[in-house]
C-alpha cells in the first residue's frame, strides 16, 4: 500500500494532508524524513495570519538532512498556494526551506512567485480537517499555541 497521507494529530483534532510526491517529490521525501524521526511530536503551531505554521522553530531539534537542496516550486506538476494546501516555509531565499511548513488559509497566489516561491507537498484531504485547520487559526490569535501531538505517515 503506498503511504500517502501526513495525519497530524494535535490537541484540537487530526488534520489530514494528502501527500504530493507528484509535485514535490524531494520535499515529499524530506517530510517524511522529519516525521518518521519523531521531530514534529510536541511542536506547536505558533502562526496564524494568512496561514497556519508549524515545525521545529523554537527547539533544541534540527533535521539531520539540513536544508532541502532544491525549491521544487517550478518543478513536477505545479500546485498553487490556495486553501488547505501545505507548503514548505523559507525565508528570502528560494533554496533553504527544512521542516517549518504552513497550511494556507485562503488563496495565496503571491506565494507561487515571491522569493521565489513556497513549494506545495500536500493538501487537506477531508473536511473535518480544515475544521481542525481553522479552530487553530482561531486559537492562536488568543494567545494558545496547540501542540501536535503525534504526527505519522499512514
Amino acid at each position: 500500500r503506498t503511504m500517502t497521507t501526513l495525519r497530524i494529530e494535535t490537541e484540537l483534532g487530526t488534520i489530514n494532508l494528502r501527500l504530493r510526491p507528484d509535485a514535490a517529490p524531494r520535499t515529499v521525501h524530506h517530510i517524511r524524513h522529519a516525521v518518521d524521526l519523531g521531530l514534529y511530536d510536541s511542536c506547536c503551531f505558533y502562526r496564524s495570519d494568512f496561514v497556519i505554521q508549524c515545525g521545529l522553530h523554537g527547539t533544541n531539534r534540527s533535521h539531520p538532512l539540513g536544508n532541502l537542496p532544491i525549491n521544487e516550486t517550478s518543478s513536477g506538476t505545479i500546485i498553487g498556494n490556495t486553501r488547505g494546501t501545505a507548503s514548505v516555509a523559507h525565508f528570502d531565499v528560494p533554496d533553504n526551506g527544512s521542516t517549518e511548513f504552513f497550511i494556507n488559509l485562503q488563496a495565496n497566489q503571491h506565494l507561487d512567485t515571491v522569493y521565489g516561491g513556497y513549494c506545495v507537498f500536500a493538501q487537506v484531504e477531508r473536511p473535518e480537517s480544515f475544521e481542525v485547520v481553522d479552530a487553530i487559526a482561531a486559537a492562536i490569535p488568543q494567545g494558545t499555541k496547540p501542540r501536535i501531538l503525534k504526527m505519522s505517515v499512514v
